[in-house]
Order: C-alpha cells, then sequence, then structure tokens
C-alpha cells in the first residue's frame, strides 16, 4: 500500500474528508469595501482567529454592488462554509433578511439590527458620541457641524442621533448636520462658511462620523485656508493612518477594528460549535486619541 501511495503520488483530500465530517473549515467574509481601512483592519481581526483554530478564510469583496453581494453569497453556500462573517455596511435591508436562506451561521460586523437572528459586533456608538461631547464641552465647543456621509446606514445613523440627543440635553449648544453623499465638494466647502458665518462668537467644531467624512471635511478646511485647531476645530469617529500627520494631527475616537474582527470570528466559531443561546449586540469601546484638532 505504501509502494502504491508513493508511486501514484497521492495526497489526501482535506476538503473532502472534513466534509465527511461535517465541516468544511472554511469561514466566508463578505466585505463592501475591501479598499476601506476599517474593512482592511476587521479582515486581520478575522485572519489572525482563523489561523489560531486552523481555518481556511474565503474574501470576497462586494464593492458596495448588490448583484456582487448576492453572487458571492451564492459563492460561499456552494462552498459550503461553516459560517459567515458579513460587514453589511451599504447592505440594504431586504438583502440582509435575506441572508435567513442561508444554513450556516452567520455574524453581522457594523451592523445594529439584530432581529434577523443573527449576532452584530460593533462600536459602541452612543458612548463614543458622547465621550467625544463631552471632550468638546470641556475644550469650550459650543458649536458642532456634523458632517457624515448617508444616514441610512445604521451605524452612521446611530453616530449623528447621539450627537443631535447630546446637543439637546445641552440647550445652548447649536448642532447642524450636512450629508455628504451626493454634494458636491465646493457644497461642503459653502455648508462650512456658512456654519462658521451663522455662530460669529461661538468656538466652533466639527464632527465628522468616520474616515470617508473626515477627509473630505479636512480637503475642504485646507481649500479655505482655514486653521484646524485654532480657527476650528475638528473630531472624528475613525483614526485612519493620515489623521495623525494632517496639520498636527485630528483628535478622533479610534474604533477598536482589529478586536471587531477577532470578536466577530469567535462569535461565529462558538455559533460553528454549537452555541444557540440569543443573538447578541457586542458593542466595543473607542478610544479617545488627543492630538492638535481641538
Amino acid at each position: 500500500m505504501a509502494q502504491a501511495i508513493a508511486h501514484l503520488d497521492f495526497r489526501p483530500n482535506h476538503s473532502a474528508r472534513m466534509l465527511r465530517a461535517g465541516h468544511s473549515k472554511l469561514i466566508g467574509l463578505l466585505l463592501a469595501d475591501i479598499t476601506n481601512p476599517y474593512s482592511i483592519e476587521v479582515l486581520q481581526g478575522i485572519e489572525h482567529v482563523c489561523r489560531q483554530e486552523g481555518y481556511m478564510l474565503m474574501v470576497c469583496n462586494t464593492d458596495n454592488q448588490d448583484e456582487l453581494q448576492d453572487r458571492y453569497l451564492s459563492l460561499l453556500e456552494a462552498h459550503r462554509v461553516d459560517g459567515i462573517i458579513v460587514n453589511t455596511a451599504g447592505m440594504a435591508q431586504k438583502q440582509v433578511s435575506n441572508l435567513k436562506r442561508l444554513p450556516c451561521p452567520l455574524v453581522l460586523v457594523d451592523r445594529i439590527n439584530t432581529s434577523l437572528g443573527f449576532d452584530a459586533i460593533g462600536l459602541d456608538n452612543e458612548a463614543a458620541v458622547n465621550e467625544a461631547c463631552e471632550h468638546l464641552l470641556t475644550e469650550a465647543y459650543d458649536a458642532i457641524l456634523v458632517v457624515t456621509e448617508s444616514i441610512t446606514i445604521d451605524p452612521r445613523k446611530a453616530r449623528v442621533d447621539a450627537i443631535r440627543a447630546f446637543t439637546k440635553a445641552h440647550d445652548n449648544m447649536p448642532c447642524d448636520v450636512i450629508e455628504i453623499e451626493k454634494l458636491s465638494h465646493s457644497v461642503l466647502i459653502n455648508s462650512i462658511e456658512h456654519f462658521i458665518s451663522t455662530h460669529p462668537k461661538r468656538k466652533k467644531a466639527i464632527f465628522t462620523t468616520n474616515g470617508v467624512a473626515m477627509m473630505s471635511t479636512a480637503k475642504a478646511l485646507k481649500q479655505l485656508d482655514i486653521r484646524i485647531g485654532t480657527q476650528i476645530g475638528l473630531i472624528s469617529i475613525d483614526d485612519p493612518e493620515w489623521a495623525q500627520l494632517f496639520e498636527g494631527g485630528i483628535t478622533v475616537m479610534r474604533q477598536p477594528t482589529q478586536l471587531i474582527g477577532q470578536t466577530a470570528c469567535e462569535r461565529l466559531l462558538a455559533r460553528v460549535q454549537g452555541n444557540n443561546e440569543a443573538a447578541q449586540h457586542i458593542k466595543l469601546k473607542a478610544e479617545l486619541v488627543i492630538r492638535h484638532s481641538l
């Protein structure tokens, strides 16, 4: 037998063996945008757990396209993955509902609603916003302009709602909100100028809800020749690498992105191994990183 195996260069089929045992040892990851620094760090956290536990990771980048999302879900199902982690920012509610047809466990990243029966892992948005706003109060800022991408996405809406709630609880703090999803760069510039002119005697700050909005705002302030940290404050959720370099550094609420990925993968593997407790929304805390923009 050993001679025949050597002669035929036989190699055991690990996949077939695992499928016979009832597991593929494959985990699927559906990412909305692989170029997003948030997604990259979440991916790194998931990969770390997969390596430790002996799982292979199949990564599918949907590029925020509905057709690709459906196609990749079918592909992952065909490969009989043991479970799927879904970064659903930008996925319509109907598509999220369609995930229920899949036969394997799922965990959602950066999604708030657990009514579908899936675990959800993400940032504690309310706590992050409240800590950031308390810091603004400590620094005597008393007017806020919120710059955000579309608030049809759950986490962004949660952040904007929390900012509005905080400023409403502090009667003397006006709060303007602008969504930049479909606006031209010039409209953002005009909105910033209007915010500044409307509150001439107040100490003003801009609060951006993620790294994309922060980049757009930083560019607009640069074009307006408005000095961050002296003429206007800037604070954001997300901490891309460039934020510590721009104009002496931008104050941020840093998301624990790798930990989010690790926690999502650990939760998924627990489900794969038979954990049947009720779906949970696990909220992880952000870290306030103070730099020169406030």
